[in-house]
């Protein structure tokens, strides 16, 4: 039978009770998703308090936090190893507050941009925390369990996200967004304070070492399947942060209708989940590369029909969120299978590889997203094509990675360990 691993020898008393647990550990994991999506309605405001003119440069509000998200994960896992994650969570979360009262009383373009990067820097521990303080304290069953309902929490947040953002808008202005944001991540170190223990046991800490990272990192790297997948992975989510960062101003200035940006994200957001959802219901039977390969293949074909939609101009809001809801589900039962064949090989050192993926994948989506955003020109034609050409990148890196072989079962064998 599986058990909690957080009570052997030594290690403090735990005084969370299950739900309790899961619910913190759930609200790490919306963090980032709050502080991406709650923004998207705020932008028109945003731009015109800060006077920035252009509204294609409003989307490096975006992609700022994200490329301070993405560029700070290699160093959170061997910091929670060395010093503890308690520590490192409350440290990370209190200069998350700090970083948020910063944006709030941003007063130009560059301010508000530092502040952003400086938020994803920090938010970026949660990330990684959340998995370690899970896995430090559950295994097995429990441990799925555990990952499983903090899921259901994280796939609701983006649905809700922008949704929250609107009602804080109806009421305040926006620096107000930035409060909430500041007052949850308060309320995340009040929490952890008072009743998270430290779950890391004293044995397991470990010392920080380059050379070992790097040893680990040129493993990572030169594993086919490990960076194959991390590379395709990383097309899709390029694609994902070009809707995010377009999606707002093509509700505001091609279909006029703003008020409904909150509700068709969420029905996007909500396919994307149910795939999700679904891939948890069949993956062990059929496996991950016939659900991933086949939704990838979906996802190439929905966005080539977006695109057609797009050049012929019959675009409407109908075509728009059902063709994006379609291929949003495609990426949710693609996206995770990636990652777990990504991780397949070198899972004996998890963490450094989890975190040299998440910096790659994070930090790539991250410029291929600005990339089309930024070719954004008033018509849904950038974003279309952006996610059928960087599906078909995607598509070529697996089929370079499989040796041209789609849907079979492969077990590759596991990387060799770097060096102690």
């Amino acid at each position: 039978m599986s058990q909690a691993t957080g009570d052997h020898g030594g290690a403090p008393s735990f005084r969370m009770g299950f739900r309790e647990f899961v619910a913190l550990v759930a609200m790490l994991m919306a963090i980032n998703a709050l502080g991406i999506d709650s923004m998207l309605p705020a932008l028109p405001a945003m731009g015109a308090a800060l006077d920035i003119v252009s509204e294609n440069q409003r989307q490096w509000i975006i992609a700022a936090y994200v490329f301070g998200f993405g560029s700070t994960q290699l160093i959170y896992g061997p910091l929670a190893d060395r010093y503890g994650r308690k520590p490192v969570l409350i440290i990370s979360m209190s200069l998350f507050v700090a970083t948020s009262l910063l944006a709030a009383f941003a007063w130009d373009f560059q301010s508000i941009i530092a502040a952003r990067v400086l938020q994803g820097v920090c938010a970026a521990a949660s990330r990684v925390l959340a998995i370690s303080i899970v896995r430090d304290r559950y295994s097995g069953r429990q441990m799925a369990r555990v990952m499983s309902l903090s899921f259901v929490v994280f796939l609701a947040v983006p649905i809700l996200a922008p949704s929250i953002g609107q009602l804080i808008l109806l009421v305040a202005p926006w620096p107000a967004i930035f409060l909430f944001l500041a007052a949850f991540g308060a309320l995340l170190v009040i929490w952890a304070s008072l009743r998270l223990p430290e779950t890391l046991h004293p044995d397991d800490r470990r010392q920080i070492s380059v050379a070992k990272m790097a040893s680990a990192a040129r493993v990572v790297l030169g594993n086919r399947y490990s960076l194959g997948y991390t590379l395709a992975s990383t097309m899709l989510f390029g694609a994902l942060m070009g809707f995010i960062n377009s999606v707002q101003q093509i509700f505001a200035d091609i279909f006029r209708e703003p008020t409904l940006f909150p509700i068709i994200f969420a029905s996007v957001a909500a396919s994307m989940g149910i795939a999700s959802y679904l891939n948890s219901r069949i993956v062990e039977r059929l496996g991950t590369r016939l659900v991933s390969h086949s939704a990838l293949i979906g996802f190439i074909l929905f966005s080539t029909i977006h695109v057609a939609v797009a050049l012929s101009g019959h675009e409407t809001l109908l075509t728009f969120a059902l063709l994006q809801a379609a291929t949003m589900a495609c990426f949710g039962l693609a996206g995770s299978n990636f990652g777990s064949m990504a991780m397949e090989p070198v899972g004996h050192f998890a963490g450094i590889a989890s975190s040299i993926q998440g910096f790659t994948s994070t930090l790539g989506g991250a410029a291929l997203g600005i990339i089309i955003g930024q070719s954004y020109n008033g018509t849904t034609i950038p974003i279309a094509l952006g996610y059928m050409l960087l599906g078909m990148a995607s598509l070529v890196i697996v089929l370079i990675v499989e040796r041209g072989r789609l849907f079979r079962a492969h077990h590759p064998a596991p990387a060799h360990q770097p060096d102690a």
